[in-house]
């Protein structure tokens, strides 16, 4: 395995301005990038809307292609499990007042973390480390300089 961090695409040096000067790979692949896709119908209803929504913001950004297709649905996988896992501890939570669903009782009368505390957390860091490749976190938008082109607007010239 190689050391230090892991080489950014060039697309993403040129949109950041490529503030290390490094040359950029000349020879790397650019794939096309990919108009709208549809989500991949094995998707639950969740990981379908997070799709939509976040494929129509890559996508006027240009950073989707046929290629990012698997992770951008491997994110909303993560976003799903996320979300469901904490719908269900907010319908625990609504019977529990004292810990929130938060902690649970073992058959023995020990008092262990709730397991979908663990599912949401993994699919908090999964959804979090997947968002940070295409850009769709705070710190990771930070360095990005995007030119997204202005819309023309056709009366202009009356």
């Amino acid at each position: 395995m190689t050391r230090g961090p892991k080489p950014k695409p060039s697309t993403l040096k040129l949109i950041q301005g490529n503030p290390g000067k490094r040359p950029i790979n000349k020879s790397e692949p650019k794939p096309k990038p990919v108009r709208r896709p549809r989500p991949p119908m094995d998707l639950e209803d969740h990981a379908q809307k997070e799709w939509r929504r976040v494929v129509r913001e890559l996508e006027a950004l240009g950073l989707l292609s046929k290629l990012d297709l698997t992770v951008l649905s491997a994110y909303c996988v993560a976003y799903s499990r996320f979300k469901s896992a904490n719908e269900a501890l907010n319908a625990v939570a609504d019977k529990d007042k004292t810990f929130r669903g938060l902690l649970i009782k073992t058959k023995q009368g020990n008092w262990i973390q709730n397991p979908l505390v663990g599912v949401a957390r993994r699919a908090a860091d999964d959804m979090t480390r997947l968002a940070a490749e295409f850009g769709m976190t705070p710190s990771s938008r930070t360095r990005l300089q995007v030119n997204v082109p202005k819309e023309v607007d056709e009366w202009a010239d009356f």
